[in-house]
Parts: structure tokens; sequence; C-alpha cells
């Protein structure tokens, strides 16, 4: 069976025990995740979600919003699923990572944890602007931020392709307004670094009010794209959280 546009496998492993989901940060693809595929225990096989607007989904529809983006990426998730899942989102992508995993627990398909990374809880407020800055101002934005080179934000021809894919999913993020009364019932594990200056470690702690399941979090000394720069250790929490063989 073909499997859909918006998840991919960069090393099928049959036998693994687990299947992790990992969701990519503003503007990024699923290319950010794929050197994990070799890195990650043999009991994991990666599924790396694919946003509509890049590679090989430049053409599709924009999705109307986060629960929108999640629960497409839940009916294609259903189709791969056959082992206990976990997710993990980064940034943007714990968002979705969190809607994701309410639409797959809603439909029958519970999570064993979910870890989000780089973000505080959906309840506290959203930066609201940056899909509104020009574009000179969103490419000094996405340089501090980190994660660009900013070479290639001097090339016009991929300032083309990078900056409306940002700038929506920017929009997305200032728009997304989580349900007051959902609550997950997996564990959840926050993962923040400690020189990233746009979260707070009380916002990130707050993820333990929007589960009803043990809540634990981890801080690493990176920035907000420490999980490229310390994979391994991150991996290496990942893994220690698997769920015990019964």
């Amino acid at each position: 069976m073909t499997e859909p546009t918006s998840l991919r496998r960069p090393r099928p492993r049959p036998e693994a025990r687990f299947q992790l989901v990992c969701l990519p940060h503003a503007g990024g693809s699923y290319s950010v995740y794929t050197a994990w595929a070799k890195r990650l225990p043999p009991e994991v096989e990666l599924i790396v979600a694919c946003y509509p607007g890049r590679v090989h989904r430049i053409g599709d529809p924009w999705p109307a919003s986060i629960p929108a983006l999640a629960a497409d990426l839940a009916a294609d998730l259903r189709t791969v699923l056959d082992r206990p899942w976990l997710a993990l989102g980064h940034s943007m992508g714990a968002f979705v990572a969190y809607e994701l995993v309410l639409a797959m627990g809603e439909s029958g398909h519970p999570a064993e944890r979910l870890f989000v990374s780089a973000r505080e809880a959906p309840d506290c407020p959203p930066v609201r602007h940056l899909h509104l800055l020009d574009d000179d101002e969103l490419c000094a934005a996405l340089i501090a931020l980190g994660g660009t080179q900013p070479e290639l934000l001097e090339m016009p021809q991929m300032r083309e392709l990078i900056l409306p894919v940002v700038r929506g999913d920017y929009r997305l993020l200032a728009e997304y307004t989580p349900r007051p009364q959902a609550r997950l019932t997996c564990p959840v594990t926050a993962f923040a670094g400690l020189a990233d200056d746009r979260l707070s470690l009380d916002g990130v702690a707050r993820w333990r009010e929007w589960t009803s399941g043990p809540f634990d979090s981890v801080e690493f000394s990176g920035d907000h794209f420490y999980l490229f720069e310390e994979t391994d250790r991150v991996i290496g929490e990942l893994a220690d959280r698997l769920p015990a063989r019964t």
C-alpha cells in the first residue's frame, strides 16, 4: 500500500516495538529528523510528518488551523500505525503533536507518551505578530532564532521558497487556541533549552496541567534548536522513557 504523502519513514523497522512520530518546527521539513532514523535504538521506528507547503507538498492546500493540520495527519497516521506509538513535537510541532495525540486518542489510538520540545504550554500567550512582519524583518527574526542559515536568506530564490512557508506556519501559531477542557491522559515529557530566551521554564512546566498522566521535564544547555545540537542526549532521554516490556 502506498503511504500517505504527509508521512515519511526514512528507515523502516518492521521489527521495532514502537513507532515514534516527529512533528517539525515552524518552517521545518521532515528532513530535519532524517538523521535520527539511524541513531534511534533498534526498538524504535521513526515516522516524520511533512506539512503542506514544502518539499513534495508545495502545492498542497494550507491547513486552516493547527487542529485541522493535526486531524489530517491523524487520518493518515491511522493507516500506517501498527504498534504502540509515541509523539515528539518541536516548537510549533509541540502544539501539532498535542493536537495529534488528542485526535488519535479520540479515535481509539492512544499514544504511549508525548514529548513536547521548546514550547510553553498551550494556554501561554502566543507570539501573534511574526507572520505580519515584512520580508526583511522576518528574515532578521529567523536569523535571531537560529536554525536557518543566513546565507540562504540572502538568496532571492530561497527567500521565495522559505518565507511563505514560515509566514504560513507563524500564522497558524498566532491563531492557535486550544480547547479549554481538552486534556491528555498519557505521560508528557517537556524538553527545553536553558539558553532559549523565547520561553520560560514556568511556561514549560505548565504542560503538567494538560494531562492527567505523569509529567516530567528535562533541561538542555542549548538554545531554541538544542535538539539538533544535543541529539544523542535527546534520544537517550527518549529511550529512557520507552515503556518497559510486559
